[in-house]
């Protein structure tokens, strides 16, 4: 049966999944983009930069693991891209050029129409105005019994958790305290949800927990 999944979602120490001030320049706000260190040089986030070698370790395993079985992604806009407000034209395609890497449909969370993106190496951006819940429909009609991965960022996550829609979660807590931020657990009652803790890893870089409904 097909599950929503959140992999490989990194959080500072305080619970904050992006700083402050996100914009072109700074995408994941202001220390954001140090949260991912633990990642950054592993054998399979390596590669899909086109880049050789990279750890093999436990870290590496993690993001490994957050790409198997899945068969589309669920983002939000923030995610996709630093535009605001209705879109001015389309030239915007994401950050990540012309062969994304993700390879399947993604459903991207908006308020503003937009006509789909086919990328190279089989991805196709999906704009979705109807709330998360079509677009977990519409995710998993597409993943075709395979997994759907929710990339966040954090205030698409939190939505979803509200719902009790994330089957499970893999967050990496990076050793570093961002402040403020956008905070993926405020306010959120994660056991009156149903949510437990069922796994933890601890490496040099990362503390790995898993988390799912019971």
């Amino acid at each position: 049966m097909s599950k929503l999944r959140v992999n490989a979602f990194t959080l500072s120490i305080d619970g904050f999944g992006a700083g402050p001030d996100q914009d072109l320049k700074e995408p994941l706000g202001v220390g954001g983009e140090a949260l991912h260190k633990w990642m950054l040089g592993t054998r399979t986030f390596r590669k899909m930069s086109d880049e050789d070698d990279g750890t093999t370790d436990t870290d590496d395993a993690f993001v490994a693991r957050s790409f198997e079985n899945i068969g589309a992604w669920i983002m939000g806009r923030n995610m996709f891209g630093p535009i605001r407000g209705p879109w001015k034209d389309e030239s915007w395609k994401g950050w990540w050029g012309d062969n994304p890497p993700y390879h399947v449909p993604v459903f991207v969370l908006t308020h503003h129409r937009r006509d789909p993106i086919v990328m190279e190496g089989g991805t196709t951006f999906y704009f979705v105005t109807d709330g998360i819940h079509s677009a977990l429909e519409k995710a998993k009609a597409a993943a075709d019994g395979k997994d759907v991965r929710l990339g966040g960022g954090v205030a698409t996550i939190r939505q979803y958790l509200q719902e009790k829609l994330i089957d499970d979660m893999h967050l990496a807590i990076s050793p570093m305290l961002l402040g403020s931020g956008e905070n993926l657990f405020a306010g959120i009652d994660m056991l009156k949800l149903g949510y437990r803790c069922s796994e933890q890893i601890a490496t040099p870089n990362a503390m790995h927990v898993i988390i799912k409904r019971a």
